[in-house]
């Protein structure tokens, strides 16, 4: 669903321009409660999985294909507002490195693919969670439906920046129920890698799991030589396993290298489903040639090496290794000033003592 420019004009592109950076500036406070000692050296981790597995289109329907978008996926393992700025890094270093997606276009895609995603997905997520029984398998369950329904509001958001900003005079109802219609197929290859992913994780460190915190067990209590359950009052989260995070990470960057560099040679080669719809309906009519069009990673190959499954897998690396560095280092930025915010010395040492 990466817009490419010219689909808006330029009013509407500004003005997405601006609830973008609000709701980027917004994250970006909101994630320094977010990002602790769990969470901060998995986030760079997931805007890296995410890049490498919107690599992998798969087909929905005849002629078209589907990516993950991924605002549910990093909502839920890292939390919201961290998994804004996710796809939001995802987003700037498609457009700036791959020429994918327009660079006026910026704001409309961080609106579409990272803010309206993750809000929609997490505020479904938690609303099930609410209500499901507090185990492990609802949780997986709820990453499903929340992630399902995220990508078919995108879909909406779309068309109503479209109906807004389009630069070409076509049906909006039209245009709706085309792209409504193929991205609640898309949304079911979403909500199935959304699931799979929470439930991995989930299965082998609960305890990373943003969206997993607060799940709770009841303590056994050997009564007789056999296990009793103790008084409701007296449950206390599920253990927390002391084992380091190097392993996890590791394991999601090899698991990410291979997806982007190997994997990503065989995903389906149809257009997506916005480009589809373009085509049918003459949105793409006015759409323009990427300004970094002439980079040196366009279109997800590498300049002058002349086999495509080297070039492709290549540059797949290379994205990946870029997404993981960058992402790390904003987040482990805001990670320290968390840290620096909360440090009673460094308080204490600005209030003047009263013998001063």
């Amino acid at each position: 669903m990466h817009v490419p420019d010219g689909f808006i004009d330029a009013p509407v592109s500004a003005a997405s321009g601006v609830i973008a950076a609000g709701a980027v500036a917004v994250s970006l406070r909101g994630a320094r409660r977010e990002l602790d000692e769990r969470t901060a050296p998995l986030a760079g981790l997931v805007a890296a999985f995410i890049f490498a597995v919107q690599m992998l289109n798969f087909p929905v329907a005849a002629g078209t294909s589907g990516h993950l978008l991924g605002g549910a996926l990093a909502a839920i393992l890292v939390g919201p507002y961290t998994g804004v700025l996710c796809v939001s890094v995802v987003l700037l270093m498609q457009g700036v490195l791959f020429a994918d997606g327009g660079l006026t276009a910026l704001g409309v895609n961080i609106t579409d693919m990272a803010i309206v995603t993750t809000v929609v997905a997490y505020l479904t997520f938690r609303g099930l969670v609410k209500v499901l029984p507090r185990s492990r398998r609802s949780i997986t369950a709820s990453s499903f439906v929340a992630a399902l329904l995220s990508v078919p509001a995108a879909a909406v958001a779309f068309t109503f920046l479209y109906a807004l900003g389009g630069t070409t005079d076509v049906s909006i109802g039209k245009v709706a129920t085309a792209m409504v219609g193929v991205h609640v197929l898309i949304g079911i290859g979403e909500a199935a890698i959304t699931a799979l992913t929470v439930g991995a994780v989930i299965a082998v460190r609960p305890d990373l799991v943003y969206g997993a915190r607060g799940l709770t067990q009841k303590l056994k209590l050997r009564v007789g030589g056999e296990l009793v359950d103790v008084p409701e009052t007296a449950e206390e989260p599920v253990l927390v396993t002391t084992r380091s995070h190097r392993k996890v990470w590791i394991a999601g960057l090899v698991t990410s290298l291979v997806l982007a560099g190997f994997v990503s040679f065989y995903a389906s080669a149809n257009p997506d489903g916005l480009e589809k719809v373009a085509a049918d309906k003459g949105i793409d009519k006015k759409a323009e040639e990427h300004a970094n069009a002439d980079s040196p990673l366009a279109d997800y190959g590498v300049k002058d090496i002349t086999d495509s499954r080297l070039s492709g897998g290549l540059a797949g690396v290379i994205g990946v290794g870029v997404t993981v560095v960058a992402g790390s280092a904003v987040f482990w930025a805001l990670r320290r000033r968390r840290t620096t915010d909360a440090d009673p010395a460094s308080t204490s040492a600005a209030v003047p003592s009263e013998n001063a």
